[in-house]
Protein backbone atom coordinates (compact mmCIF):
# COMPACT_ATOMS: atom_id res chain seq x y z
CA UNK A 1 0.00 0.00 0.00
CA UNK A 2 1.40 2.97 -0.89
CA UNK A 3 1.45 6.31 2.12
CA UNK A 4 -1.34 9.29 1.76
CA UNK A 5 0.38 12.22 1.56
CA UNK A 6 1.36 13.84 5.00
CA UNK A 7 -2.33 16.33 5.41
CA UNK A 8 -1.76 19.98 5.77
CA UNK A 9 -5.05 20.12 8.08
CA UNK A 10 -6.70 18.49 10.92
CA UNK A 11 -9.57 18.08 9.12
CA UNK A 12 -7.93 15.55 6.30
CA UNK A 13 -6.00 14.07 8.93
CA UNK A 14 -10.05 13.17 10.59
CA UNK A 15 -11.15 11.99 7.75
CA UNK A 16 -11.38 8.55 7.55
CA UNK A 17 -10.77 7.59 4.50
CA UNK A 18 -7.02 9.33 4.91
CA UNK A 19 -6.89 7.68 8.47
CA UNK A 20 -8.00 4.44 6.85
CA UNK A 21 -4.99 4.97 4.17
CA UNK A 22 -2.42 5.96 6.69
CA UNK A 23 -3.48 3.27 9.37
CA UNK A 24 -3.32 0.78 6.86
CA UNK A 25 0.38 0.78 6.39
CA UNK A 26 0.88 -1.06 9.89
CA UNK A 27 -2.41 -2.70 9.61
CA UNK A 28 -3.13 -3.97 6.44
CA UNK A 29 -6.84 -4.63 5.50
CA UNK A 30 -8.42 -1.83 7.90
CA UNK A 31 -11.24 -0.03 7.07
CA UNK A 32 -12.19 2.97 9.18
CA UNK A 33 -15.72 4.15 9.22
CA UNK A 34 -16.09 7.21 11.23
CA UNK A 35 -14.40 9.23 13.62
CA UNK A 36 -15.35 11.00 17.09
CA UNK A 37 -13.70 14.48 17.78
CA UNK A 38 -12.26 14.82 21.27
CA UNK A 39 -10.28 17.72 22.97
CA UNK A 40 -7.84 19.80 20.96
CA UNK A 41 -5.01 21.58 21.94
CA UNK A 42 -3.32 24.17 19.75
CA UNK A 43 -0.06 26.32 20.80
CA UNK A 44 2.54 26.31 17.67
CA UNK A 45 1.63 22.70 17.17
CA UNK A 46 -1.92 20.78 17.04
CA UNK A 47 -2.57 18.30 19.79
CA UNK A 48 -5.90 16.26 18.82
CA UNK A 49 -7.58 13.53 20.61
CA UNK A 50 -9.60 11.41 18.97
CA UNK A 51 -12.06 8.07 18.66
CA UNK A 52 -12.27 5.45 15.57
CA UNK A 53 -14.65 2.83 14.35
CA UNK A 54 -13.66 0.38 12.19
CA UNK A 55 -15.68 -2.49 9.69
CA UNK A 56 -15.72 -5.33 11.15
CA UNK A 57 -13.75 -4.21 14.59
CA UNK A 58 -10.61 -3.07 15.96
CA UNK A 59 -7.69 -4.28 14.62
CA UNK A 60 -5.22 -6.72 16.88
CA UNK A 61 -2.23 -4.32 18.21
CA UNK A 62 -4.70 -1.21 17.49
CA UNK A 63 -6.99 0.99 20.16
CA UNK A 64 -9.59 2.67 19.41
CA UNK A 65 -8.62 5.97 21.20
CA UNK A 66 -5.96 7.71 19.36
CA UNK A 67 -4.12 10.94 19.65
CA UNK A 68 -2.61 13.24 16.48
CA UNK A 69 -0.12 16.09 16.20
CA UNK A 70 1.14 18.03 14.05
CA UNK A 71 1.27 21.53 12.87
CA UNK A 72 -2.31 22.65 11.14
CA UNK A 73 -2.93 25.80 13.00
CA UNK A 74 -2.18 29.91 12.04
CA UNK A 75 0.95 29.88 13.88
CA UNK A 76 1.93 26.39 13.52
CA UNK A 77 1.82 26.01 9.69
CA UNK A 78 4.87 28.39 8.64
CA UNK A 79 7.00 26.49 11.13
CA UNK A 80 6.22 23.05 10.15
CA UNK A 81 8.80 21.80 9.56
CA UNK A 82 9.98 22.05 12.96
CA UNK A 83 7.63 18.56 13.36
CA UNK A 84 10.20 16.70 10.76
CA UNK A 85 12.52 15.26 13.92
CA UNK A 86 9.74 14.02 16.31
CA UNK A 87 8.00 12.58 13.23
CA UNK A 88 11.31 11.05 12.11
CA UNK A 89 12.32 9.11 15.39
CA UNK A 90 8.83 7.52 15.81
CA UNK A 91 9.01 6.18 12.46
CA UNK A 92 12.80 5.29 12.66
CA UNK A 93 14.13 4.71 16.24
CA UNK A 94 11.53 4.64 18.44
CA UNK A 95 10.47 1.14 18.22
CA UNK A 96 14.03 -0.02 17.50
CA UNK A 97 15.40 1.81 20.60
CA UNK A 98 13.01 -0.01 23.06
CA UNK A 99 12.68 3.26 24.54
CA UNK A 100 9.66 3.76 26.77
CA UNK A 101 7.68 6.57 24.89
CA UNK A 102 4.01 7.24 23.00
CA UNK A 103 3.57 3.98 20.98
CA UNK A 104 3.07 5.40 17.49
CA UNK A 105 0.64 3.98 14.66
CA UNK A 106 1.19 6.35 11.92
CA UNK A 107 4.54 8.64 11.71
CA UNK A 108 5.38 10.26 8.62
CA UNK A 109 6.91 13.75 6.82
CA UNK A 110 6.30 15.43 3.68
CA UNK A 111 9.15 15.29 1.42
CA UNK A 112 8.59 18.93 0.43
CA UNK A 113 7.09 21.04 3.07
CA UNK A 114 8.97 18.38 6.02
CA UNK A 115 5.90 18.72 8.09
CA UNK A 116 6.14 16.04 10.92
CA UNK A 117 2.90 14.52 11.76
CA UNK A 118 2.74 11.51 14.68
CA UNK A 119 -0.21 9.64 15.62
CA UNK A 120 -0.24 7.65 18.69
CA UNK A 121 -2.14 5.59 21.07
CA UNK A 122 -3.72 8.09 23.61
CA UNK A 123 -1.82 7.25 26.86
CA UNK A 124 -4.48 9.59 28.97
CA UNK A 125 -7.66 7.46 27.70
CA UNK A 126 -5.48 4.51 28.82
CA UNK A 127 -5.33 6.25 32.24
CA UNK A 128 -1.55 8.05 31.84
CA UNK A 129 -1.12 11.20 32.65
CA UNK A 130 1.82 13.95 31.46
CA UNK A 131 4.08 15.72 33.80
CA UNK A 132 5.43 18.86 34.18
CA UNK A 133 7.96 21.14 36.29
CA UNK A 134 4.64 21.45 39.21
CA UNK A 135 4.45 17.84 39.38
CA UNK A 136 5.63 15.82 42.41
CA UNK A 137 8.75 13.49 40.93
CA UNK A 138 10.88 11.34 43.21
CA UNK A 139 14.25 10.28 43.29
CA UNK A 140 13.03 6.90 42.72
CA UNK A 141 10.95 7.78 39.53
CA UNK A 142 14.41 9.89 38.13
CA UNK A 143 15.72 6.45 38.79
CA UNK A 144 13.76 5.27 36.35
CA UNK A 145 13.70 7.60 33.95
CA UNK A 146 17.56 7.64 33.52
CA UNK A 147 17.05 3.81 32.54
CA UNK A 148 14.93 5.11 29.71
CA UNK A 149 17.73 7.38 28.72
CA UNK A 150 20.46 4.77 29.09
CA UNK A 151 18.12 2.45 26.33
CA UNK A 152 18.24 5.85 24.15
CA UNK A 153 21.57 6.21 24.51
CA UNK A 154 23.20 2.86 24.48
CA UNK A 155 20.86 1.99 20.99
CA UNK A 156 23.08 4.41 19.07
CA UNK A 157 26.39 4.88 21.43
CA UNK A 158 29.27 6.16 19.48
CA UNK A 159 27.49 5.49 15.84
CA UNK A 160 28.93 8.47 13.87
CA UNK A 161 26.38 7.38 11.14
CA UNK A 162 23.27 8.63 12.97
CA UNK A 163 24.93 12.20 13.17
CA UNK A 164 25.19 12.12 9.55
CA UNK A 165 21.46 11.81 8.99
CA UNK A 166 20.48 15.86 8.89
CA UNK A 167 17.12 15.14 10.57
CA UNK A 168 19.78 14.71 13.77
CA UNK A 169 22.55 17.16 12.62
CA UNK A 170 23.28 18.71 16.13
CA UNK A 171 21.62 21.89 16.38
CA UNK A 172 23.17 23.60 19.82
CA UNK A 173 24.95 26.26 17.44
CA UNK A 174 21.48 26.81 16.03
CA UNK A 175 19.90 28.09 19.47
CA UNK A 176 23.16 30.84 19.78
CA UNK A 177 21.46 32.18 16.50
CA UNK A 178 17.61 32.24 17.89
CA UNK A 179 17.85 33.45 21.29
CA UNK A 180 20.63 34.77 23.35
CA UNK A 181 21.63 37.33 25.90
CA UNK A 182 18.69 39.78 26.08
CA UNK A 183 16.59 36.71 26.69
CA UNK A 184 18.57 35.18 29.13
CA UNK A 185 18.68 38.48 31.00
CA UNK A 186 15.20 39.45 31.04
CA UNK A 187 14.67 35.84 33.29
CA UNK A 188 17.64 36.27 35.08
CA UNK A 189 16.36 39.77 36.22
CA UNK A 190 13.24 39.36 36.59
CA UNK A 191 11.10 36.80 38.47
CA UNK A 192 13.00 33.32 37.55
CA UNK A 193 16.29 34.67 38.62
CA UNK A 194 15.02 35.93 41.86
CA UNK A 195 16.73 32.83 43.56
CA UNK A 196 19.37 31.59 41.36
CA UNK A 197 22.91 32.60 42.84
CA UNK A 198 24.81 35.95 41.72
CA UNK A 199 27.51 33.70 40.11
CA UNK A 200 25.56 32.09 37.67
CA UNK A 201 23.16 35.24 36.95
CA UNK A 202 25.11 36.42 34.36
CA UNK A 203 23.83 36.46 30.94
CA UNK A 204 27.32 37.20 29.47
CA UNK A 205 28.92 33.92 31.13
CA UNK A 206 25.81 31.64 30.67
CA UNK A 207 26.42 32.64 26.66
CA UNK A 208 30.04 31.58 27.04
CA UNK A 209 29.08 28.04 28.98
CA UNK A 210 26.60 27.39 25.99
CA UNK A 211 29.42 28.07 23.29
CA UNK A 212 31.69 25.43 24.84
CA UNK A 213 29.02 22.93 24.46
CA UNK A 214 28.15 24.05 20.87
CA UNK A 215 31.41 23.97 19.58
CA UNK A 216 31.92 20.71 20.65
CA UNK A 217 31.94 17.35 17.92
CA UNK A 218 31.18 13.71 17.71
CA UNK A 219 33.12 11.93 20.10
CA UNK A 220 33.55 9.41 23.15
CA UNK A 221 30.09 9.05 25.01
CA UNK A 222 27.96 10.20 21.75
CA UNK A 223 24.37 9.17 20.88
CA UNK A 224 21.30 9.76 19.64
CA UNK A 225 19.90 12.45 22.36
CA UNK A 226 16.61 13.40 23.70
CA UNK A 227 17.92 17.17 23.42
CA UNK A 228 15.45 18.51 26.03
CA UNK A 229 14.91 15.98 28.59
CA UNK A 230 13.45 17.94 31.48
CA UNK A 231 10.66 16.73 33.98
CA UNK A 232 8.09 18.35 31.75
CA UNK A 233 8.57 16.43 28.55
CA UNK A 234 7.78 12.86 30.59
CA UNK A 235 4.34 11.00 30.85
CA UNK A 236 3.50 8.17 33.42
CA UNK A 237 1.33 5.45 32.16
CA UNK A 238 -1.07 3.68 34.17
CA UNK A 239 1.14 1.58 36.00
CA UNK A 240 3.35 4.68 36.70
CA UNK A 241 5.58 3.84 34.74
CA UNK A 242 7.62 6.95 33.51
CA UNK A 243 7.97 7.70 29.50
CA UNK A 244 9.73 10.11 27.28
CA UNK A 245 7.85 12.78 25.16
CA UNK A 246 8.66 15.67 23.21
CA UNK A 247 10.97 14.68 20.77
CA UNK A 248 10.64 18.18 18.73
CA UNK A 249 14.96 18.45 19.31
CA UNK A 250 16.13 14.57 18.98
CA UNK A 251 19.66 14.97 18.02
CA UNK A 252 23.22 13.59 18.30
CA UNK A 253 25.06 14.61 21.40
CA UNK A 254 26.54 13.75 24.55
CA UNK A 255 25.12 11.58 26.90
CA UNK A 256 25.35 14.34 29.68
CA UNK A 257 23.07 16.80 28.24
CA UNK A 258 20.00 14.79 28.99
CA UNK A 259 21.49 13.11 31.87
CA UNK A 260 22.44 16.48 33.76
CA UNK A 261 19.64 18.72 32.72
CA UNK A 262 17.15 15.25 33.79
CA UNK A 263 18.18 15.01 37.07
CA UNK A 264 18.73 18.98 38.06
CA UNK A 265 14.86 19.66 36.69
CA UNK A 266 13.41 17.02 38.41
CA UNK A 267 14.11 17.49 41.80
CA UNK A 268 14.56 20.22 44.27
CA UNK A 269 17.99 21.30 44.97
CA UNK A 270 18.38 19.31 48.63
CA UNK A 271 16.68 16.13 47.27
CA UNK A 272 18.92 16.68 43.87
CA UNK A 273 22.17 17.23 46.32
CA UNK A 274 21.50 14.24 48.27
CA UNK A 275 20.71 11.87 45.51
CA UNK A 276 22.50 12.95 42.16
CA UNK A 277 26.15 10.63 42.62
CA UNK A 278 23.68 8.05 43.09
CA UNK A 279 21.32 8.91 40.23
CA UNK A 280 24.71 8.84 37.79
CA UNK A 281 25.99 6.02 39.07
CA UNK A 282 22.43 4.44 38.02
CA UNK A 283 22.61 5.46 34.92
CA UNK A 284 26.21 4.47 34.16
CA UNK A 285 25.01 0.72 35.86
CA UNK A 286 22.34 0.56 33.07
CA UNK A 287 24.27 1.27 29.98
CA UNK A 288 26.74 -0.95 31.03
CA UNK A 289 23.50 -3.74 31.44
CA UNK A 290 23.35 -2.93 27.54
CA UNK A 291 26.66 -4.01 26.56
CA UNK A 292 28.17 -0.21 26.73
CA UNK A 293 31.57 0.62 28.41
CA UNK A 294 30.24 3.44 30.69
CA UNK A 295 32.45 6.40 31.17
CA UNK A 296 34.32 5.78 34.40
CA UNK A 297 32.92 7.77 37.54
CA UNK A 298 35.07 11.05 37.88
CA UNK A 299 34.95 11.30 33.85
CA UNK A 300 31.30 11.11 34.24
CA UNK A 301 30.76 13.58 36.86
CA UNK A 302 32.51 16.43 35.38
CA UNK A 303 30.20 15.83 31.67
CA UNK A 304 27.12 15.59 34.37
CA UNK A 305 27.93 18.75 35.72
CA UNK A 306 28.24 20.02 32.40
CA UNK A 307 25.16 18.71 31.52
CA UNK A 308 23.51 21.01 33.65
CA UNK A 309 24.54 23.89 32.00
CA UNK A 310 22.98 22.68 28.71
CA UNK A 311 19.44 22.26 30.54
CA UNK A 312 20.06 26.20 32.42
CA UNK A 313 20.55 27.57 29.17
CA UNK A 314 17.80 25.91 27.54
CA UNK A 315 15.69 27.48 30.47
CA UNK A 316 17.05 30.78 30.65
CA UNK A 317 16.55 31.66 26.98
CA UNK A 318 12.53 30.33 27.27
CA UNK A 319 10.01 33.22 27.41
CA UNK A 320 6.82 31.97 26.08
CA UNK A 321 5.98 29.05 29.02
CA UNK A 322 3.36 29.41 32.24
CA UNK A 323 5.85 32.08 34.24
CA UNK A 324 5.42 29.02 36.91
CA UNK A 325 6.90 26.56 35.32
CA UNK A 326 9.90 28.51 33.96
CA UNK A 327 10.60 30.16 37.56
CA UNK A 328 11.14 26.84 38.64
CA UNK A 329 13.15 25.42 36.56
CA UNK A 330 15.55 28.56 36.12
CA UNK A 331 15.92 28.51 40.28
CA UNK A 332 16.47 23.93 40.57
CA UNK A 333 19.22 24.52 37.79
CA UNK A 334 20.88 27.79 38.58
CA UNK A 335 21.51 26.19 42.01
CA UNK A 336 22.36 23.60 40.70
CA UNK A 337 25.02 25.23 37.98
CA UNK A 338 26.12 27.05 41.26
CA UNK A 339 26.39 24.20 43.44
CA UNK A 340 28.15 21.97 40.65
CA UNK A 341 30.37 24.67 39.63
CA UNK A 342 28.73 23.81 35.83
CA UNK A 343 30.24 27.04 34.60
CA UNK A 344 33.75 26.20 36.01
CA UNK A 345 33.61 22.88 34.69
CA UNK A 346 33.15 24.35 31.05
CA UNK A 347 36.20 26.33 31.60
CA UNK A 348 34.17 29.89 32.06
Amino acid sequence: MLAPEVPDSLDVLLDPAWLTAALGLRFPGIEVVSVTRGPVVERLSTNARFRIECAGGMPDGLVPTLCAKGYFCDAGRPIAYVGEPEARFYRDLAEASGVHTLRSVYADVHPETRHGVVITEDVIEAGGRFLDALSPYSPDQVAVSLEELARLHAHTWGDASWAREPWLAPRLHTYLQQRGVNEIRKNFEGAPGRDVPDDVRVPERMMAAFQVLAAREFGRGWAVVHGDAHVGNLFVDADERPGLVDWQVVQCGHWAIDVGYHVASALEPPERAAHERALLGHYLAALASHGIEAPDPETAWREYRCGVAYGLFMWAITLFVHPAIIETLVRRLGIAAHELDSFGALGV
